[in-house]
């Protein structure tokens, strides 16, 4: 009898107990907290990329940006610039070049230009062994080429020596690759000469001057881009108390002027 009664109460716990597998099944899925954790990572999201888009935005955008806003959530909700101090709006620049950034091209330009010249001068000077004799240096106001009238002309006269000649012919070569307004400028010491042909260093200076842009002219380079001038003695590179510095006086100059590569650059389109 006892055995029965404790077979029966065996079975009826059995029969309350819920199986492993419910229990199992009550306790699958994510947490309650978890999707109020969700909706906050998600408007966390969302404010990050609207202060994104209004420090990146143009004015005109933001402008519609905030008109927006302030219908949706109300005048006072949206302030005028910005979510907080230190959030200011900068208009996107413009994919055109600015002014000055075009002005800067152009001189860079220019600089590039100058120094090209300046190069294949010196390889000109190198290569016929004529240091002393041609110089070339960039200055402020362009590149200035100077040959010593020892070089070209006998003293007191405009005719060309052979050497001269033949050096000019050489320096001719690379002028005439240059479209760009070209000053000869004749120079010579203080001593004074009167002559039927030079009555002042005046006439000499030009004559001398003329006598290269001939030949230049003879040997390619464009007669429009060329001019002769004469400077006499009112500008010295050295003393004329002594031989030496009256010798580095008389001399002739070829001027490739900055202003006038900037202009024939303009002429060009070259910056705009």
């Amino acid at each position: 009898m006892a055995d029965d009664m404790a077979s029966e109460e065996a079975e009826e716990e059995l029969t309350l107990s819920a199986p492993p597998s419910e229990e199992k099944k009550q306790q699958a899925g994510a947490p309650p907290w978890m999707a109020t954790f969700a909706d906050l990572v998600t408007l966390l999201m969302c404010f990050f990329v609207l202060l994104f888009a209004m420090s990146t935005t143009q004015q005109e955008t933001y402008k519609e940006l905030v008109k927006s806003l302030r219908s949706a959530l109300g005048a006072e909700a949206v302030p005028e610039a910005g979510i907080r101090e230190g959030l200011n709006m900068h208009a996107v620049p413009s994919e055109e070049p600015s002014e000055n950034q075009m002005i800067d091209e152009l001189g860079g330009m220019i600089e590039k230009e100058m120094e090209d010249i300046v190069s294949e001068v010196r390889e000109l000077v190198l290569f016929n062994k004529l240091g002393g004799e041609v110089s070339v240096i960039k200055t402020e106001d362009g590149v200035v080429i100077t040959l010593s009238d020892l070089l070209l002309f006998s003293e007191g006269g405009t005719n060309l020596s052979d050497k001269g000649n033949d050096i000019l012919k050489k320096v001719a070569a690379v002028l005439s690759k240059l479209a760009y307004h070209v000053k000869i400028k004749g120079h010579t010491d203080s001593f004074p000469i009167s002559s039927a042909i030079f009555p002042s260093n005046w006439e000499l200076s030009s004559a001398r001057a003329s006598t290269v842009v001939r030949l230049l002219v003879e040997n390619g380079v464009p007669p429009q881009y060329i001019s002769a001038e004469g400077y006499a003695h009112y500008h010295p590179i050295a003393t004329n108390d002594t031989a030496k510095g009256r010798a580095l006086n008389r001399r002739v100059e070829i001027v490739y002027e900055r202003d006038s590569i900037a202009r024939q650059f303009a002429d060009m389109g070259v910056g705009k």
